[in-house]
Parts: C-alpha cells; structure tokens; sequence
C-alpha cells in the first residue's frame, strides 16, 4: 500500500499550534466514565507533545448528537479527567468552532492544551462541510489524527480539514492499528473465523458481505443477530430488529453459499422480560411474545467454542450480549476466555476489536491474551474487508 505520512520524532513542534484528533468516544454514565481505555492510550503521546513545548488542541466526539445542545453527550467528564492526568495547564473550549476561534484561543501558550467540548456539536463536522474544515485547520499548525477508529468517516476533523493544513499526520495510535493489523492479515492462516456482535446492525451488513468471501465461518451474535433468527421463521419476542434487513439477509445467505461459508447463528438465548432483569435460558422455538433475547444460550457457546478450536485465525468485534448487565455477559467473556486461551497456545492469530468488546473485557477485569487488541470499531473491520477509508487516504 502507498506510504501514509506519519508523524514522527524529528518533526519540530515547539511553540507549534497542533490539532490532535484523537477518539475519546468512551461509554459514560451519569458524568462517570464507564471505560478510560481509550483515553489512557492517547495520554502518552499528548505528555510527548507537551515535553516538546508544543500547543496542543485536542478535538474528539462524543456519540451522534440529535440535538447539538445534549449535554449528556458533553466531553467535561473527559476534560475532567485529563486534568488529573496532565501535569499542565488544561483549558475546555465549549464554543463552536468559526472563524473567529482562532483569535478566541491565541492565549494558549506552549506545553498548555485546549480541549474542545464535543467536535460533533458542530454542524459542520458531520457534514464534512468545506467552510467549517477551513475554519477548523486555522487554528492549528500542524494536523495530526490519532484516531483510526473514525478514519472510516468522511468529517471534517478526519477528512477535509486536510484540504486546509498541510502539514498533516497520523499519530502513533494510528500507525500502530494499522500495522499491527496488515502484519497479522499478511500471515493470515486458515480456517479464519469472524465473530460479529453488537447492536449496530445497518452499518455492519455490508462488511459482513464482503468478509464472507475472505472467511470460512461467520458467527452472528449480539442484537445483530436476532435478524437472522427472525430471518430464518423463528419468534424473538421484543428483541431489537432492523426493519427492513430481510433484503440484506438474503444476499449474506446467498453470497455464503457461493463462497462456502458457513454462517452459524445463536439457537438458544439468554432472555429477560426487562434488560435490568436475570437471566433466563431459552431454546429457539421457547422464546415467549415479552421476551427479550440478550445473550447467547449455553449451547450456542459451545458450538462457537469447537469452530474457535478448528480455526488458525479468528477476528472478533463484538459483544455476544448485553454486557450492560452482568447476568447477560456470559457468551462475551466465554468468547473472550477461548480465544485468550487458543492464542495463548500459539495455535491461533486473533484480532480483537471493537470499543464494546474491549469495555465488556475490562468491566469484568478478564486476564486475556490476543495477537492484536484493536479500540477501532467500523473502521477496523472496514479496513480488514479491503475499502479505502476517508481519512488514510487523505494522509497518503
């Protein structure tokens, strides 16, 4: 693939304004940060840059914000945070981003940081919109993404904020997923397995029908798969559905056959009436009308477990349940424990990815074992499946 420009120690940034785009989209409740992973990976880096005299600017989002006002989706718990962990002076910038921000932050002095309330507060940002990526680049010198996991969307803090500054870079968390990702698909062994979880199921369909052509076996877990029980004639109470995704089931089952792959679903469940409720186990045909599957069942484990044993590469992205509550978080830690265990072993390369797969390992504080643990989500599975994402190619 063509070089990407990547940052590196010998670029001077002393009194330098640099634009660190960086990923603090972390689960947080009720202020309260669920999962600081993210954060403490980037924090390293953000110290180096500092010791260097630089003037950092620190932008991220925060979820996908209906009203450009939500305060639950504000980024001051993240600021909060950052403030314990940074010996520097730290200052949270909550106006929107315009052409007069750059006068409005011409205080900031080097090895100082302004960190900037949620970036998708701003109309502009989703849009990709020229005028908006225009004013966002002159507030900065350098442009630096450190962010693979948005590296899929074209934004303007990703994408066309490049048009407009350029000297722009990937950062080292960036480098680090993508190189740990080419090396392990470079040495890819077979049988490959891909285990996709979750609850986004519009954005994965596609993925799913590209990797079926790469994998031996496809295992649906997760609220995802409750399309294709139902899919298949069978009941599933409440449980979360797509509307419309019958189309897309269709062409995954029939791009399966054409490839020989063989897509396993769950075929018995976790269920609760409520998702604050306990556990109650389910086979296919028994789910009730005020069920709501939220795990998969015993069996499905240890059907999923014999394919991990067969296979020599398994990719994973993914929670199996709702990991929110712990009577439904089963499925996720016996995935995560056989796969730690087969790797452990040396007879299998695993790529674990996904910001809910990595909370639902470290909410329950798993001693685990993978080739590469990625914090990317869509991305990393949009870059395994082959596409250009918008914003490395920006940085070729």
């Amino acid at each position: 693939m063509e070089k990407i420009r990547s940052f590196s120690e010998s670029i001077d940034v002393t009194n330098k304004r640099i634009i660190l785009r960086a990923d603090f989209n972390v689960p947080i409740l009720n202020e309260i940060i669920q999962d600081k992973t993210r954060i403490d990976l980037s924090i390293p880096f953000i110290q180096n840059l500092l010791k260097k005299k630089a003037k950092v600017i620190i932008i991220s989002h925060l979820g996908r914000p209906k009203n450009l006002k939500d305060k639950s989706l504000s980024l001051k718990s993240v600021f909060n945070y950052l403030k314990e962990k940074i010996d520097s002076k730290i200052f949270f910038y909550s106006d929107k981003v315009t052409n007069e921000t750059q006068k409005k932050i011409s205080f900031l002095n080097a090895n100082e940081v302004i960190f900037f309330e949620n970036i998708r507060f701003n109309e502009g940002e989703v849009k990709n919109d020229d005028e908006f990526a225009k004013n966002l680049s002159s507030i900065g010198d350098i442009y630096i993404n450190d962010a693979f996991s948005c590296s899929h969307r074209k934004q303007a803090s990703i994408h066309k904020i490049t048009k407009y500054i350029g000297n722009s870079y990937a950062g080292p968390l960036f480098m680090k997923e993508i190189l740990s990702i080419n090396s392990i698909l470079d040495d890819k062994k077979n049988p490959t397995t891909c285990i996709v979880g979750g609850s986004k199921i519009s954005t994965k369909i596609g993925v799913i029908t590209s990797l079926i052509k790469k994998v031996d076996n496809l295992i649906i877990v997760g609220a995802m798969a409750n399309n294709f029980i139902k899919f298949k004639g069978n009941k599933i109470g409440k449980s979360l559905i797509e509307p419309g995704s019958e189309k897309f089931i269709k062409e995954i089952y029939d791009t399966a056959h054409k490839n020989n792959c063989e897509i396993v679903i769950p075929f018995d469940f976790a269920v609760s009436e409520t998702t604050d409720g306990n556990a109650n186990f389910k086979g296919l045909k028994d789910v009730a009308d005020q069920d709501i599957i939220l795990d998969i069942g015993p069996r499905t484990i240890e059907k999923i477990k014999k394919i991990i044993d067969v296979s020599k590469t398994v990719l994973w992205n993914g929670p199996a349940g709702y990991f929110e509550n712990q009577n439904f978080m089963k499925g996720t830690i016996s995935i995560a424990e056989k796969i730690s265990s087969n790797t452990r072993l040396k007879s299998l390369i695993s790529i674990v990815g996904g910001g809910d797969t990595i909370s639902a390992i470290k909410n329950n504080a798993l001693d685990v074992n993978f080739t590469h643990l990625s914090t990317a989500g869509g991305a990393f599975l949009e870059y395994i499946e082959g596409k250009n994402l918008p914003g490395v190619e920006v940085l070729k």
